[in-house]
Formats: structure tokens, sequence, C-alpha cells
């Protein structure tokens, strides 16, 4: 292969990786859209708000191992827990992978941080730091043009030992 024409072959590669890249991007932005919007609902205490993106018969266990379904469950209980003990905390997504199954399902692993807790239910210890740590998995599925939170599993992150 002549020198020029690896250099070609080289840029083109380059080119074609750029463009998935972007495509990438392009994909995940709704995604990424919608779990920010979750931190919002949540730093103001609104566990409507942190619903909206649900669908209407998700599925969704949360920290305690409790497990709900729909959206109307869902709403209920983090508006409950908003006007509880985590009351006035606030939330941090950090997302750690968005892969595609399909073009219209993603999986999407979150480093999950709710900062300011000064109690727990159930005998629930809270970190010196008043920072729960989870790791959160949601399913997204695309619909009509809209992604929606088909299923929302969260588990408290155990420290190593």
């Amino acid at each position: 292969m002549s020198h020029s024409l690896h250099i070609t072959s080289m840029i083109l590669l380059a080119v074609c990786a750029g463009a998935a890249l972007a495509q990438d991007v392009a994909l995940e932005a709704p995604i990424r859209a919608i779990v920010a919007d979750q931190v919002v609902a949540w730093n103001a205490g609104d566990g409507q708000a942190f619903a909206r993106h649900l669908a209407p018969d998700a599925s969704f266990t949360n920290l305690f191992g409790m497990v709900m379904y729909g959206a109307p469950a869902f709403a209920k209980r983090n508006t409950d827990i908003l006007n509880s003990f985590y009351k006035g905390t606030t939330k941090q997504h950090v997302i750690r992978r968005i892969r595609f199954v399909t073009p219209d399902v993603a999986i999407v692993d979150i480093d999950n941080e709710v900062r300011g807790v000064k109690s727990m239910p159930g005998g629930m210890v809270v970190p010196p730091d008043g920072i729960v740590k989870t790791q959160l998995m949601e399913v997204f599925v695309k619909r009509e043009g809209r992604w929606w939170i088909e299923a929302f599993h969260n588990v408290d992150v155990k420290s190593a030992k």
C-alpha cells in the first residue's frame, strides 16, 4: 500500500469514526436530557415532575427492595419521600453508560447520589457525610418519537471490605 493510500485510508477511518460518534451523541441526547430533568425535579422537591418520564405501566424497585408498578405509584412514592426523610436533599446523576439494545431500547446505568440525608427509615444507617450512593439502572423505550422509562431499578452501593 502506498503511503498516500495509507493516509487516505486513515483519514476515511477517522471520518467514519467521527460520524459514528456524532450519531451516538445525537441518539443519546434526549435520554441524557431526561436524566438531567429528573435531577432538576428532585432538587425542586417535586415527586410528580420526577415521575413525568415514567411509562404508565413501568416497574420500579427502590433501594429498600420495594417493588411497585405504574407511574402513579412511582409519583406517589417519590412525593412521599421528598416530603419526609429526603426533604431538602439534592440529587446528582452521573451516567456511567448508555447501551442501545435496539434503536428504540436503551439501558442506562447511572451513579446516583442523594446529598443532605439526615435520616433513613427501616434502620438504614445514614453515611457520616449524609450522601446516600446508589446504582440506578433505567430502561428507556422509544414509542411514537418519545422516550419513556419502562424500568427503574435502584440499589444501594455497598462499600468494599
